[in-house]
């Protein structure tokens, strides 16, 4: 479901009008795609804000004269120290079109102790309706032993998603960390010890 959110349009350019806009609370922003004219708008902050915690949000944008446009957050520029929304980049959708997005991944579970998962990568690239954009994708390692791999093929995507990235990249795997002897091996290093002895 799409966040809605009244803007306005941007008439001013230049880093001092953008100083001037984040000075009120706002945030410049500007949407481009379908090969129409970039359009330069100011977003209101804290809607903004909270929308903006989930980096593929769709949003409703409604110009003042009433006119909608949907679109998905593309890029965030965040204040280097205070990590406040400094400018949005936007792409336009339409209903039922498809695009490709950067979609989290999630793991849950613990693997057999004392392993643990490595993850390669940490975002997979979808083909996947415009307003149905997954949060993230979720990976179980629950029970998975050391050795155990998983690659982007191999994951189970959201209903109606399509894998973009390469299907041969290593999403994670099952791995004992180094310098932690596993009981089998302690046992062994023990019995030796006492031969020497």
């Amino acid at each position: 479901m799409a966040e809605k959110l009244n803007i306005e349009l941007r008439e001013d350019f230049g880093k001092g009008a953008a100083r001037r806009t984040r000075r009120e609370g706002k945030v410049p922003a500007v949407v481009y795609g379908h090969g129409m004219e970039p359009l330069h708008v100011v977003l209101p902050g804290h809607e903004t804000a909270l929308a903006a915690r989930n980096p593929n949000a769709l949003l409703e944008l409604v110009q003042p004269g009433g006119e909608k446009q949907l679109a998905l957050i593309k890029e965030i520029q965040r204040h280097p120290l205070h990590r406040t929304l400094a400018h949005l980049d936007l792409i336009a959708v339409r209903r039922g079109e498809k695009v490709e997005v950067e979609i989290p991944v999630s793991v849950v579970g613990e693997p057999v102790s004392p392993s643990i998962a490595v993850v390669d990568l940490q975002t997979l690239t979808l083909s996947v309706d415009a307003l149905h954009v997954p949060e993230h994708v979720e990976i179980s390692v629950e029970g998975a032993e050391e050795g155990f791999q998983l690659f982007a093929g191999d994951v189970v995507l959201p209903e109606g998603a399509e894998l973009a990235t390469d299907p041969e990249y290593l999403v994670l795997a099952i791995q004992t960390p180094r310098g932690e002897a596993t009981e089998d091996e302690e046992a062994v290093e023990a019995a030796e010890e006492t031969e020497e002895a």
